[in-house]
């Protein structure tokens, strides 16, 4: 019976050194190492996996050897010396198996993470790029999409599955548009080969990028991190949560438009009691208030003989929330969510002469609902447009009652450390030339935090790599959200002085993008300008061209002198500008209240002086303070935006 006892003991033993100690039989490596693969130039190069205990790894590559043994952990680290740009190349790793990578590229690797903004890739936006994608012949760019993965327990040792693809005009669709654009600009100016490892999650706060160590200064996140460790706790809020979602979903349908004899989309349905709507804009802005639920929208319209019986394009600008799409009885499309941009494609069978039924049910669940002002609705086929905007009819199909309290589960990827274990730190060991950042969104609603958090995740971060100085670009945060022509408070505006305050940690940059942004969409279409400023950053901080400007001009000082007030600048490049050649607007001016009032601003050389008779002792200048402060003009010559700024800190 003992040695039974002894037994089990020992077989329960050596299952728990196996589970904390993997057992491989032959050599494996990380996902981020394979075909295709851009290694740094000018850089000591690591290449690790995992082994058999002991087991000695010898690596051969463009002419240079390395060679490792395994630790009892089952892992293994090789070093590589420092190689030129170039290839591409092979490389051979051999222990108790043999391993071929091919077609390996040396030149500089980019690390690109945030949240949707990096995230959206070129076929998001195939409309205005569509002569970029077409056109895209760059087989020495080279992306890494890492898809999104979450770990609340600790770093994992491996990302997901992923996969090196060059810039084609089938893969170039994969990439981030804000990134492709950023390395074909550095490649076409140096035609060194450009990796770029993206990785970025739409919707996602900061402190989810950040490693334990690097929250140590924000005692909240370390706590929820505690918390999050609880696997039994983090499943019982999940189950709750998902019970209660799984309780409504069984509710039976009670759109009147879908249980009816005739649905409402239906050829063979007579529409009664509907209302006239204007299309694109908001229900509750027409006279109904504070409805969630399910809106009806009809509409005929006259096609022409040429337009019909070929494949079209439909463009329904965006809509909250979510929308199916009926034309003449036939489901045509449908999207589950607010943020992309309608454009379905129409078979050759779907319009036909004459008389056409459009029917769209639209479903929203919180805020305003209905169709996005300000966004394309035409229905284009054989070089030809139908316009879309205009006078339907809409009926209410059903009203959602207010939803009771229902628990809250934990969704993972907004948790602190869950993005950064998961697909950052199985990365900290390939070798990079830099970083671009393009986030904020998700912080908004606590700049003042933001101030140090993004400092404190460049510090994380160069820890990490244990590369003190790596060079990080990010994105400052454009206009967002609707014109407010009075001078007020903003979040947005308290992100963008984050930003800016961050140029103070040594050997960052910040694209300025002020007017890049769209007042309703929170995606705004214009990547390639961010990235090419990013680009610009780089050319500067990184490339070495220390005469190029980069920036627009930086708030550097005020001077008060009577009732004026005199701001300097860094980055005024060829000289300052009001790139519209009209007043300079968008600067506020205030007296020790902080009462601020619109004030006049003139350019005198490399300052702008700014007053206002309302404000005889002047001490508070502000420039673009606001969400949106659409037509902002203060540029340098260069064609490059000021950032906004205040001087009352």
């Amino acid at each position: 019976m003992k040695l039974q006892l002894r037994s089990v003991s020992f077989l329960i033993l050596l299952c728990a050194f196996c589970y904390a100690f993997p057992s491989y039989s032959d050599v494996k490596l990380p996902h981020l190492i394979q075909d295709g693969m851009v290694l740094q130039r000018d850089a000591k190069l690591k290449v690790w996996g995992w082994a058999s205990p002991g087991e000695k790894v010898s690596i051969n590559f463009n002419g240079k050897k390395a060679s490792a043994t395994t630790g009892a952990d089952g892992k293994w680290l090789a070093v590589l010396p420092a190689m030129k740009a170039g290839g591409p190349y092979t490389m051979m790793l051999k222990g108790n198996n043999t391993i071929t990578l091919k077609d390996i590229l040396i030149g500089d690797v980019w690390l690109c993470s945030g949240q949707s903004n990096m995230v959206h890739q070129m076929a998001l936006h195939n409309i205005t790029y569509a002569e970029d994608i077409a056109n895209a012949d760059y087989p020495q760019i080279r992306h890494f999409w890492i898809p999104t993965t979450t770990n609340l327990q600790g770093p994992a040792q491996d990302l997901p599955p992923g996969t090196w693809k060059s810039a084609n005009p089938q893969d170039v669709n994969q990439f981030s548009a804000v990134a492709y654009f950023f390395a074909r600009k550095l490649y076409t100016q140096y035609h060194i080969p450009i990796g770029l490892i993206n990785a970025s999650v739409g919707g996602t706060p900061i402190e989810a990028w950040m490693s334990e160590e690097g929250l140590q200064e924000f005692p909240d996140a370390l706590a929820t991190i505690d918390k999050n460790r609880d696997t039994s706790y983090v499943n019982s809020l999940n189950r709750k949560a998902l019970a209660a979602a799984e309780k409504n979903r069984q509710k039976p349908e009670q759109d009147k438009g879908l249980t009816g004899d005739v649905k409402w989309y239906d050829m063979a349905y007579v529409p009664k009691g509907w209302q006239n709507i204007n299309v694109p804009g908001y229900w509750e802005d027409q006279g109904i208030k504070d409805l969630n639920g399910a809106v009806w929208y009809r509409r005929e319209i006259e096609v022409p003989a040429t337009m019909a019986g070929v494949p079209a394009k439909m463009f329904l600008g965006r809509i909250v929330d979510a929308d199916e799409v009926y034309i003449n009885g036939k489901k045509v499309g449908n999207t589950t969510y607010q943020y992309p941009q309608r454009r379905y494609s129409l078979a050759a069978d779907v319009l036909k002469p004459g008389k056409n039924t459009l029917v769209v049910r639209v479903l929203n669940n919180g805020g305003k609902g209905g169709f996005v002002p300000d966004k394309p609705y035409f229905i284009e086929a054989n070089g030809q447009t139908l316009d879309l905007k205009g006078t339907w009819q809409y009926k209410v199909g059903e009203v959602y009652m207010p939803a009771s309290a229902a628990p809250a589960g934990i969704n993972a990827q907004n948790q602190p450390t869950a993005l950064y274990n998961a697909m950052v730190a199985p990365a900290t060991n390939f070798t990079i030339k830099g970083i671009l950042w393009y986030q904020g969104e998700s912080n908004s609603g606590n700049p003042t935090a933001y101030k140090r958090l993004l400092p404190a995740l460049i510090n994380d971060w160069r820890g990490k790599w244990q590369q003190d100085n790596i060079p990080f670009l990010y994105v400052q945060l454009p206009n967002f959200m609707e014109v407010n022509y009075l001078p007020a408070e903003s979040n947005w505006a308290l992100m963008r002085e984050a930003a800016l305050q961050t140029l103070s940690v040594p050997n960052t940059a910040m694209a300025v993008t002020i007017e890049l942004g769209e007042w309703n969409d929170i995606h705004p279409d214009n990547k390639k300008d961010v990235g090419e400023r990013l680009a610009l950053a780089a050319q500067k901080l990184v490339y070495g061209e220390k005469n190029l400007v980069s920036s627009g001009p930086l708030y550097k000082s005020a001077t008060v002198t009577g009732d004026k007030i005199s701001i300097s600048f860094t980055n005024t490049g060829s000289g300052l500008t009001a790139i519209d050649e009209e007043e300079l607007s968008w600067f506020a001016i205030a007296g020790e209240d902080k009462e601020f009032v619109w004030a006049k601003a003139k350019i005198e050389g490399d300052k702008v002086v700014v007053w206002s008779e309302q404000v005889p002792q002047p001490k508070y200048v502000r420039y673009a303070w606001a969400d949106n402060p659409y037509g902002a003009n203060l540029y340098n010559k260069e064609g490059l935006p000021a950032s906004p700024f205040r001087t009352d800190q």
